[in-house]
C-alpha cells in the first residue's frame, strides 16, 4: 500500500514524535526526585551528615534537584553520568564516565564512590540517586578482572542476545559494588536511593544492577547465563562466588524507591493519545526477547487490528534484544523499526500507519540516533537510493538503511532513562 497524500503522512508522523516526547516528559526525574525527599524531610532531620552518590544518565538531573532539600547537612557529593548529560554542579563532584561500555573514568568513578561509601558511618544519611546506564558508567570490577576484561564482558553479554535480567544477574558477581555491596560498605548509616527505573516490573534489584538491593540471582544462575550463550570460560573465574545478604537489620537502615519508571511513561503517552481522540491498544507489560520476534508480534497486532475504524495506537514499553554478528552500526529501536518495514512489505497493512520505536535516554546503542520511525514507503526509499534492506539488517547496520530513507529519530540526550517506548499509529 502506497504512504499516502504526504501531507496526512507528516501529520501521522508529527503526532508518533509528539506521543514519544509526551512519553520521555514523564520520566523526568527531577520533580519526582524532590516530590520524594520532600516526604521524607525528617530523615534529613535526623541525619548528622548527608553524603550523596548519583551515577547513571539522570544522576545530574537528579542532584541538582535533590541538593536544595539537603541544605548545610551535605558533606560530600559525587554525580557519575555520560557525556550527553552531563553539566557542571556546584559543590558536586561530576565524573563523565563511559556508556554503553565503562572506561579509564567508569573506574575511577568506582573507586570514588566505594571510598566515599566506606567513610559513612552511624547517623549519617548515604542518598544514593540511581539510573539507567550505572552499570557500566560505575565500574569496580572484582579482584583478578582487569578493566579490558570487564569491558570483554560487558560487550559480550550485550552482543549474545542475553536479555536484561540474564545481563545484570552476571553483573553482579563481577564488581564489587553492584548486587547490593554498596549498601553493605555504607552499613553503618542510614540508605535511601531513589530509583530511575528502566527494567520490567521496575525491580531494584536490576536497576544499574542493584547497587543497594540484594543480588536478583544466585552465582549458579550466573555462571548459567554464562554458559548459555558461550561467554568464555575466563571470566568464570574471577567471579564473586559469595551471595550476598541484607540482614533484617540492614534492611531497617536501607530504602529503596521507585520514582520513574517504563510503566509511568506507557500511562503519560496513554492519556495522552486518548485525548487526542485515538483509541490505544497496550502491546505488552514488557516488550522483550528477540527483536525480530518483538517485531513480528506488533506487526501481527497491526494486521489483526486494521480492519477497525478510527484512529488507533498499539503502543508498548520494554527492551529486546539484538544478537550481534555484523559489523554494521546500530541499536535496538533501529533494527525493530527496519524489521517492521520489511515485514510490512511482506504482508501489507492496508491502512495508512506509521511506527515508532526509541530510546528513552535519546541514544540508541553506539550511536547519536534515538531510534527509528518507518512508514510503508521507507523500504522503497532505500531500495530507490540503491540499498538492500536485506543486506543491511544481515550486517546489523540498520543505522545506515534509516538513514537513507530519511527516518532515523533524532532526539539528542533526554537526561533520563526508562527503556525504550514503541508506538504504532493507524489512520
Amino acid at each position: 500500500m502506497l504512504p499516502g497524500p504526504a501531507s496526512e503522512l507528516m501529520d501521522l508522523r508529527k503526532q508518533a514524535i509528539d506521543l514519544f516526547r509526551t512519553g520521555i516528559a514523564a520520566a523526568e526525574p527531577g520533580l519526582q526526585v524532590a516530590a520524594a525527599l520532600e516526604k521524607r524531610a525528617d530523615r534529613f532531620e535526623r541525619a548528622g551528615r548527608v553524603i550523596l552518590i548519583a551515577f547513571g544518565k539522570a544522576a545530574c538531573a537528579m542532584t541538582s534537584a535533590a541538593l536544595p532539600l539537603i541544605g548545610s547537612k551535605l558533606h560530600k557529593a559525587i554525580a557519575v553520568t555520560n557525556a550527553e548529560n552531563a553539566v557542571a554542579i556546584g559543590g558536586v563532584e561530576v565524573i563523565v564516565a563511559g556508556h554503553p561500555l565503562p572506561d579509564q573514568e567508569s573506574l575511577k568513578a568506582g573507586c570514588v564512590v566505594e571510598t566515599l561509601a566506606r567513610s559513612a558511618g552511624p547517623g549519617d544519611l548515604v542518598l544514593v540517586l540511581v539510573s539507567g546506564g550505572g552499570s557500566a558508567l560505575l565500574c569496580a570490577p572484582a579482584a583478578g578482572l582487569s578493566l579490558a576484561e570487564k569491558i570483554a564482558l560487558n560487550d559480550a553479554l550485550i552482543r549474545s542476545g542475553a536479555d536484561i535480567r540474564e545481563i545484570n544477574t552476571v553483573r553482579q558477581y563481577f564488581s564489587r559494588l553492584k548486587g547490593g555491596r554498596l549498601a553493605q560498605l555504607a552499613s553503618r548509616a542510614d540508605i535511601l536511593a531513589l530509583i530511575v527505573s528502566d527494567v520490567p516490573g521496575d525491580d531494584v534489584r536490576l536497576v544499574a544492577s542493584g547497587p543497594t538491593a540484594s543480588p536478583y540471582a544466585s552465582a549458579a544462575r550466573a555462571l548459567d547465563v554464562l554458559s548459555t550463550y558461550s561467554v568464555s570460560s575466563r571470566f568464570k573465574e574471577a567471579l564473586i562466588p559469595t551471595d550476598v545478604c541484607i540482614s533484617e537489620t540492614m534492611c531497617d537502615r536501607v530504602e529503596n524507591v521507585v520514582v520513574v519508571s517504563n510503566r509511568i511513561s506507557l500511562e503519560r503517552l496513554t492519556a495522552k493519545a486518548l485525548q487526542c481522540g485515538i483509541r490505544v491498544l497496550k502491546a505488552s507489560d514488557w516488550l522483550s526477547g528477540n527483536v525480530g520476534n518483538a517485531a513480528r508480534e506488533l506487526h501481527g497486532l497491526a494486521l489483526e487490528h486494521a480492519c477497525h475504524q478510527g484512529p488507533l495506537a498499539i503502543v508498548a514499553g520494554g527492551e529486546p534484544t539484538v544478537e550481534v554478528s555484523g559489523t554494521g552500526k546500530g541499536g535496538r529501536n533501529q533494527e525493530l523499526a527496519l524489521r517492521f518495514a520489511l515485514a510490512n512489505e511482506a504482508k501489507a497493512i492496508h491502512r495508512r500507519w506509521v511506527f515508532l520505536s526509541g530510546g528513552t535516554d535519546g541514544r540508541d546503542g553506539p550511536t547519536d540516533a534515538a531510534g527509528g520511525i518507518v512508514d510503508a514507503g521507507s523500504i522503497s526509499w532505500m531500495r530507490d537510493f540503491g540499498e538492500d534492506p536485506d543486506i543491511l539488517l544481515r550486517n546489523n547496520d540498520s543505522y545506515a538503511a534509516l538513514a537513507t530513507s530519511g527516518d532515523l529519530l533524532m532526539t539528542g540526550a533526554t537526561g533520563t532513562n526508562v527503556a525504550d517506548l514503541q508506538i504504532l499509529l493507524m489512520r
